[in-house]
């Protein structure tokens, strides 16, 4: 396996007002089409740098790194993602990206389900219960 392979990914957890950000892959991996903001984590970087990047890259939308909500090796991709929430700070939510990302979303509590059908990782899912329905 290269190192390539094995660099670990990580997922920003945009939560603005009572929604969180998700972006559709122009290339779906598995089942997963839409997600939240996510990309390689560079070698020089921490997660929650990479979280801040990779939402910027994607969405044009500037964030600051609130938390580490936490890590594990992702069911359906076998790669290890870490979970980052974010909260947004400057910029407007575009396609910054049409070559990765296909379109966004900012969706409510009740929606997730019709993104994320398969649901989500225990701790995002207990951190969008309270970000998004306080």
């Amino acid at each position: 396996m290269t190192v390539e392979a094995q660099r670990a990914v990580v997922a920003a957890v945009v939560v603005r007002g009572e929604r969180v950000l998700l972006v559709r892959r122009r290339a779906a991996e598995g089942a997963l089409s839409w997600q939240f903001p996510a990309g390689k984590i560079e070698s020089e970087e921490t997660p929650e740098e990479a979280a801040a990047r990779e939402t910027e890259e994607e969405t044009g939308l500037l964030v600051v790194p609130q938390s580490v909500l936490g890590q594990r090796v992702h069911p359906m991709t076998g790669r290890e993602i870490h979970y980052i929430a974010c909260r947004p700070v400057g910029g407007q939510a575009v396609v910054a990206s049409a070559d990765e990302v296909a379109g966004l979303a900012w969706a409510t509590h009740g929606e997730l389900p019709q993104y994320v059908p398969h649901g989500l990782f225990g701790p995002v899912q207990n951190y969008l219960d309270e970000a998004l329905l306080s």
